[in-house]
């Protein structure tokens, strides 16, 4: 699946968790392009979106916000324990959607690192995992069922 194929069940994925998904004209000079979380919602224009897989890590970013302001959040710290765990939200995420992770991790994100991140995680480096455990998203290893790629559930 390449991309652009990517793109509808990313969105489908999105919105059937709950996390709202709106097309909008956006302005050039955001921080991703194309993407932009406005008030607790995932916008994109879609004559400008490049790299679907965007949308899944902004999203993950939106779902581990403390459902207190997650409403209100329009901008997020791209360091920290937030950051990793949208890393790791965003894998188990395209997963789920039936994405190849590589849309995610594509070479244009992550400072360069997305060549790297799509190899650690398909080796079970699955960096970020444990603020998904501390916010009650995945499982820890003691406990019965799934573990992580699964997820107990997908918001905070």
């Amino acid at each position: 699946m390449d991309d652009a194929e990517s793109l509808i069940p990313i969105l489908a994925f999105l919105r059937n968790i709950g996390i709202p998904v709106d097309t909008v004209s956006l302005s050039a000079g955001g921080f991703l392009p194309a993407v932009e979380v406005r008030d607790g919602r995932l916008l994109y224009d879609p004559d400008r979106l490049q790299w679907p897989g965007d949308l899944l890590h902004e999203a993950g970013h939106i779902a581990v916000t403390d459902p207190a302001i997650r409403a209100t959040v329009s901008e997020f710290s791209s360091d920290g324990g937030d950051e990793m765990a949208a890393i790791a939200w965003s894998y188990a995420a395209a997963l789920a959607a039936g994405v190849d992770p590589r849309v995610v991790f594509h070479d244009h994100g992550y400072r360069g690192d997305g060549q790297w991140l799509a190899e650690t995680f398909a080796t079970g480096g699955y960096i970020g995992v444990p603020m998904l455990q501390y916010y009650g998203l995945a499982r820890f290893s003691h406990d019965e069922g799934e573990h992580y790629p699964a997820m107990i559930k997908w918001l905070r």
